[in-house]
């Protein structure tokens, strides 16, 4: 009984490994094409606290999604690993299909003076934040609550349409 107990839990856990190891090294499908230039949007507005992603072109929205924020939301990014979502106008500077997370488009966080307020303070102001999906690891669900270490997360679905319309350039404002 014992023995087949421990090749139960052997068993599991080669198939977990096998997971694993094929979602971090087997081939990914290809990333979505972008749609038409005339279909893109021009600006992002994340509502930090009503937890909300409004993407527009030519000042109309065109999208509005519910998002995840780093796991201490309130307030500005000071420093790497306080969890905080940096606050301020960015912008849409590098698009990873090869993310850990479904898709991601990246911010050109930090600035000049992101990186000049942390250097007074003798601290690291981080950096990779982006606006991803989910987890490659995590199938089919959409995790609750805030979750990152100060990115901006939306459902694997929602991030393939906006990685469709969202081209390199695109202007990123966070507000509180």
């Amino acid at each position: 009984m014992l023995r087949l107990f421990f090749l139960g839990v052997a068993l599991i856990l080669g198939i977990g490994a096998t997971f694993a190891l094929w979602d971090r090294f087997g081939p990914r499908p290809a990333p979505p094409l972008p749609v038409d230039v005339s279909q893109q949007i021009d600006h992002i507005l994340i509502e930090k606290s009503a937890r909300r992603l409004t993407a527009s072109r030519k000042g109309k929205p065109v999208m509005s999604l519910q998002i995840a924020l780093g796991f201490a939301p309130k307030g500005d990014k000071s420093q790497e690993g306080d969890g905080k979502t940096p606050e301020g106008m960015f912008t849409i500077n590098r698009r990873n299909p090869n993310s850990a997370f479904h898709l991601s488009l990246g911010l050109d966080y930090p600035l000049p003076h992101d990186i000049a307020h942390a250097k007074a303070a003798g601290v690291d102001p981080g950096g990779d934040i982006f606006i991803h999906g989910q987890p490659n690891v995590v199938v089919g669900l959409t995790l609750p609550g805030d979750w990152t270490a100060g990115c901006i997360a939306i459902s694997n679905q929602e991030m393939k349409t906006l990685w469709q319309i969202t081209p390199i350039g695109t202007a990123v404002e966070i507000l509180p």
